[in-house]
């Protein structure tokens, strides 16, 4: 302990110098030596408890070694105290009691058993042995296959097989032994090693398979070096021999029926070329040896369902061939490489089939989704790659391969075997994909993006049949990886052909297949997971996103930009209508929240149009009342396909339809009565009261009359939608009658009868109308402001009015500027003012004492003191003028008069007595 105290405290120490590790050096020595020491005496019970525990596990162990039965504890080899141990309270499983009974238990009147004296390494054992633990090591391929059966020897022959190709490279490189007795000898090291293995295929099956397996992969890589390093071999004999030695493998393999074998000399084979490589990058070599190596596997897939077998050949086929494509092709070398792209894509079509055919009468995932589906996704990849200077090569290549399925298809429906009725559909599914996607093709090679979007929907609806997790999840993957290589080849020219060019068919191509994948997700939910059915969600936003996104750049591509945004309105309209048919009809239930993004699509449209970035001078332009007529009548359709739900939510669409509606209509109101009338700012301003003021004055008068939507929806439209249209109106009063002279040109102006005064007093009368409509109606949920709070709004928003008038009355005839700080220096208005003033509170009084309303009669009587103040503060400092004289006069008068017929009315408790 001391010593590792030492050690610990020198490297911790050594971060701050040769200082600081003398100095941990010593804190840890100390540390060691005091973790060392014996307990102290008082602790001598402690020590005499451990070594009797130890001793007593010591008698125990003897006793088992001997075979002892439970009687040995009377017999001494077993302290009483330690045959009756503490029983467990928790329930003990058979091997644990059994365990209990050999250490000494005392079991009554049962006879000895050799479970008694079980010793815990054959326990463990067995228990490593047990099917249970077969079942854990057989989960993972990569772990069944290194752990499972004799380790070492799988690890030996890996690790000998790369010496082999290590050993020919140096030989090379040095020349220490003569090439022909090199590879001669390593062809006979290969060959005793299939000897040795075959004859121990009875005895010891596990380790023959792996010795047959080194040895086919020796014979792969010398024959392979013979050919290319050394040039020793032509190449017909050469690859005869590669030829006679997959026939070999095969035949060994499938006669043993060992799949490792297979995988072994596969994995050999298709490794030997890259191990010997000179870098020449001799393609006609390197593919015709995989063909044979490809041969191979398909005639093994002829008599067995070796999965794992089908997936190291594609593997090693397409990711060695797009490696070397990356690196070596060139145009010039087309017709030496389609030759092997076609046939390796054959290939694995044919061993797909042969798979589902073994597999079929199993029912048991008998469609290998990756070799259906993967093996077209990557042929034409790297088919697209090879003929991407060829016009049109791409969409005759994507033609061929949806040709080629679609007749694969019919020749495997024609024979009437219904167990493949799922690889038939796949086929189809795929010949139908490739030929919707040679129509963009056709225009130019936008490939990848629509390619991976639609195998990733085919791969999920497979995957979705079978109940496979890991296709649904690579295909949904797909698709954002589609949308990923769209977005970056989108710079890339295309076609100019409206709709029919490859950029906004791709962007279809790519939302179809994400709604669909959500759509068939949602439809399947009993058969996935909660994540997955979250995952189908997003993809739905993500189609949704690619569906509208594709139309709007294409209707910026297409439509002259003088159209502004009219036709985008339509598209919104018409795009929303279809997704409301597919909820209504597929009862897809996500399909509804894009129908329903009606709404906000027109008000991000208004919005856009409000901040100027549209040639829209006004919301109706270019005949855009037909997009918004559409857009609003697809609103109510969708709505109304919602009225039998009894949700909530429905009202506050139509509000809020409302409140677009009410904007639209009021902006385009405006427009036009400023053009016919040619006036200035007062004409479109008073447009904004008259549409909401009618509109609410409407609801508030007809009610039930009006039929649906309001009828059936009265406080949507009447409250929900009419309050902030309320709002809105008492706010515009406030603000138009500082924000216009309310001059009316062409026409005169006349206090009170002008358009500007007209438009205040019709607002307020719908004010007016609307509450006590509200009120009457005395609908649930409802608040509005009291009686005497609402005469309060109505008085100062009337007093506001008043002055505006009386304002504007002063510029008009009397040329005083419409400008704050012209009208606070003239005299003329502060004389006006006071005057005014003046008459009101002694109207508002009059009226209050005759009423006996004291509270009116203390507001008139606190604008008159208002007044009076004002004469002092403002009036006073203006000597000499005839408005300061008439000022004091006027309001000295008035407020005698208000003396006389306007005391103060009584109080409420006064009036009652």
């Amino acid at each position: 302990m001391w010593l590792l105290g030492l050690i610990v405290g020198g490297f911790i120490g050594a971060v701050g110098g040769l200082g600081g590790a003398l100095l941990g050096a010593a804190v840890g020595l100390a540390v060691g030596i005091s973790s060392s020491k014996k307990p102290p005496a008082g602790d001598a019970k402690w020590q005499q408890d451990v070594d009797q525990a130890l001793a007593q596990l010591h008698r125990r162990i003897e006793a088992l070694e001997r075979g002892a039965a439970p009687g040995a504890a009377q017999a001494g080899l077993v302290p009483a105290a330690a045959a009756q141990p503490e029983p467990d309270p928790r329930p003990q499983p058979q091997s644990e009691q059994t365990a209990h009974t050999a250490v000494g238990v005392a079991a009554p009147a049962r006879p000895p058993t050799e479970e008694a004296a079980i010793v815990p390494g054959a326990q463990l054992a067995r228990e490593a042995s047990s099917p249970a633990a077969a079942r854990v090591s057989s989960d993972n391929p990569l772990t069944r296959w290194l752990f499972g059966g004799n380790t070492l020897v799988r690890v030996g022959v890996v690790v000998l097989f790369f010496g082999v190709a290590f050993l020919l490279k140096f030989a090379a490189d040095h020349g220490l032994v003569p090439i022909e007795l090199r590879l001669t000898g390593v062809a006979l090291g290969g060959i005793a090693l299939l000897v040795v293995g075959w004859r121990l295929r009875t005895k010891r099956a596990g380790y023959a398979l792996m010795l047959q397996g080194a040895g086919v992969g020796v014979l792969y890589l010398t024959v392979f070096a013979a050919l290319r390093l050394y040039r020793l071999l032509p190449p017909e004999p050469a690859f005869g021999l590669l030829a006679v030695i997959a026939i070999f493998s095969a035949a060994v393999a499938v006669l043993q029926n060992s799949r490792s074998l297979a995988i072994t000399g596969a994995a050999g084979g298709f490794l030997a070329p890259i191990l010997a490589s000179t870098g020449s990058g001799n393609h006609v070599a390197l593919f015709s040896f995989y063909a044979v190596l490809n041969a191979g596997i398909l005639g093994i897939a002829y008599y067995k369902a070796w999965r794992e077998l089908n997936l190291v050949g594609f593997a090693f086929t397409f990711v060695i061939g797009l490696l070397w494509g990356a690196k070596y092709y060139r145009p010039e070398l087309f017709t030496t490489t389609e030759p092997f792209l076609i046939l390796f894509f054959l290939f694995y079509v044919a061993i797909a089939v042969l798979f589902a055919r073994r597999q079929a009468p199993r029912l048991a995932h008998y469609v290998d989704g990756t070799l259906v589906f993967g093996t077209p996704l990557i042929a034409f990849g790297l088919q697209t790659a090879l003929v991407r200077l060829m016009e049109f090569g791409a969409a005759w290549s994507a033609f061929a391969v949806s040709a080629f399925y679609l007749g694969l298809a019919s020749v495997l429906h024609a024979r009437g075997k219904e167990i493949l009725r799922l690889l038939v559909e796949s086929f189809l599914a795929l010949g139908i994909g490739f030929a919707t996607l040679a129509v963009p093709l056709a225009f130019d090679g936008r490939w990848t993006s629509a390619v991976w979007a639609v195998e990733g929907a085919a791969i999920l609806w497979v995957g979705v049949r079978q109940g496979r997790v890991l296709p649904r999840v690579f295909a949904m993957l797909l698709q954002l990886a589609g949308g990923a290589a769209f977005v970056v080849g989108a710079d890339r020219p295309y076609g100019a052909a409206p709709v029919l060019n490859s950029f906004y068919l791709g962007c279809v191509m790519v939302s179809g297949a994400g709604l669909f994948c959500s759509y068939y997700v949602e439809r399947n939910r009993h058969r996935v997971s909660q994540v997955e059915l979250i995952a189908s969600r997003l993809l739905f936003a993500w189609g949704a996103l690619w569906w509208f996104g594709g139309g709007l750049v294409e209707i910026d591509r297409q439509v002259p930009v003088e159209w502004g945004r009219h036709p985008h309105l339509v598209f919104f309209a018409a795009s929303c209508a279809a997704f409301g048919g597919l909820w209504r009809r597929l009862d897809w239930n996500m399909a509804r929240y894009a129908a329903l993004s009606i709404l906000p699509w027109m008000a991000l449209t208004a919005l856009i149009l409000v901040l100027g970035v549209s040639w829209h001078r006004h919301p109706f332009a270019h005949h855009a009342y037909l997009g918004w007529g559409l857009g609003f009548a697809v609103h109510l359709w969708l709505l109304r396909a919602h009225e039998s739900g009894g949700a909530s939510w429905p009202g506050r669409f139509h509000a809020a339809g409302f409140w677009l509606l009410a904007f639209i209509l009021s902006w385009e109101a405006g427009w036009q009565i400023d053009r016919y009338v040619d006036g200035q700012r007062v004409w479109p301003l008073i447009a904004w009261a008259l549409v909401p003021g009618a509109f609410i004055a409407l609801f508030a008068g007809g009610g039930d009359r009006l039929g649906w939507p309001v009828s059936a929806h009265r406080r949507a439209y009447l409250y929900t939608g009419a309050l902030p249209l309320a709002a809105f109106l008492v706010g515009w009063m406030l603000w138009a009658n500082f924000a216009s002279n309310g001059d009316p040109a062409p026409l005169p102006y006349v206090p009170l009868i002008n358009p500007l005064d007209i438009a205040q007093a019709g607002a307020l009368l719908a004010l007016v109308a609307w509450y006590l409509a509200v009120k009457r109606l005395d609908m649930p949920g409802v608040w509005l402001p009291s009686p005497p709070a609402a005469l309060t709004v109505l008085g100062v928003v009337s007093f506001i009015a008043l002055n505006g008038v009386l304002l504007r009355t002063l510029h008009h005839y009397a040329d005083v500027p419409f400008r704050l700080d012209a009208m606070w220096r003239s005299m003329l208005v502060q004389a006006a003012f006071s005057l005014f003033w003046s008459l009101l509170a002694l109207a508002a009084m009059i009226v209050a004492t005759r009423r006996v309303l004291r509270p009116l009669w203390v507001v008139g009587a606190t604008l008159l003191g208002v007044v009076v103040a004002k004469l002092f503060l403002v009036d006073l400092a203006n000597t000499g003028t005839v408005e300061r004289v008439v000022s004091f006069i006027s309001v000295g008068v008035l407020v005698i008069v208000v003396g006389y017929f306007a005391p103060v009315p009584p109080r409420p408790q006064e009036k009652t007595a």
